[in-house]
């Protein structure tokens, strides 16, 4: 690896670190470049996720104060993500190269289009619960709007989400470019909660599907340790930056900078 391809490496890294804590899909980032140096798909989606798996954690570590506000839900997801990521690994290692390379570019841009759907699902299912209801729909931003703090933080999750919540994860620790996306929106999608707070319930349940997928490809599958090195220190720094800035950026601008990403590397991915 020449200097310069290290650099690349190292400055993906960061981005992906920073755009996973914001709102996922970080490894549409860093999984072409390490396809363009030249690493066959499965060994640079090994080594992306393990190399990537610092900066999850990091992130998550930086919304603290939103999961504490969701002890209730964060068990059963988090048991979830971990099977949902041991079993998207095992499938990984399990299934032959030519399986990977059909699948990746469909599984990246269905994540950039869910994230497209995402808010006008979003309102249809707050309009369908608030009809079920008997109350007039809530329309966020509004003076009606409930604060983040009396909304349903504390309830139950019951067997649906965490039924959606391990296949995302099956998809993320088979691949993890874009589950992210596939998290967030699944979570905005079903509970009717504050997005930061999700966001952080986000950066969890992707931080164990990396870490539990990580662990098993360091054990198993063949591994490019210099650029997964080079992919922690980014991705560390970039975990941290994405968890002051996250709340400052304006979701929309985000949306359509993963649709864009996501349809971009698809369709490459597609044609290649």
């Amino acid at each position: 690896m020449t200097p310069a391809e290290a650099l690349l490496v190292l400055t993906a890294g960061l981005g992906a670190g920073t755009v996973n804590t914001v709102v996922g899909s970080g490894s549409l980032l860093t999984f072409p470049v390490l396809l363009a140096l030249g690493h066959p798909p499965v060994v640079a989606n090994v080594s992306n996720t393990i190399g990537l798996t610092p900066g999850s954690i990091a992130g998550t570590l930086g919304f603290r104060r939103e999961l504490a506000a969701q002890a209730p839900r964060l068990l059963p997801l988090s048991v979830a993500a971990v099977l949902g990521g041991a079993t998207g690994g095992l499938l990984l290692l399990g299934l032959p190269p030519g399986a990977f390379r059909a699948v990746v570019p469909v599984l990246v841009l269905l994540a950039a289009a869910l994230m497209g759907v995402q808010p006008w699902l979003s309102a249809r299912l707050r309009a369908r619960r608030a009809a079920d209801a008997g109350v007039p729909a809530v329309v966020p931003g509004s003076s009606t709007e409930a604060p983040p703090a009396s909304r349903t933080a504390g309830s139950g999750v019951g067997v649906a989400l965490p039924a959606a919540v391990f296949a995302v994860s099956v998809y993320g620790g088979y691949f993890g470019a874009a589950q992210g996306v596939l998290l967030l929106a699944l979570l905005a999608i079903v509970l009717d909660e504050d997005l930061n707070r999700l966001n952080g319930l986000k950066n969890l349940l992707q931080a164990l599907v990396n870490l539990v997928a990580a662990v098993l490809f360091a054990l198993t599958a063949e591994v490019v340790w210099l650029p997964v090195l080079l992919l922690a220190l980014g991705s560390v720094v970039g975990g941290r930056v994405g968890a002051h800035v996250g709340r400052r950026v304006p979701a929309p601008i985000l949306r359509t900078l993963v649709i864009v990403v996501g349809t971009v590397v698809g369709v490459v991915l597609l044609l290649t």
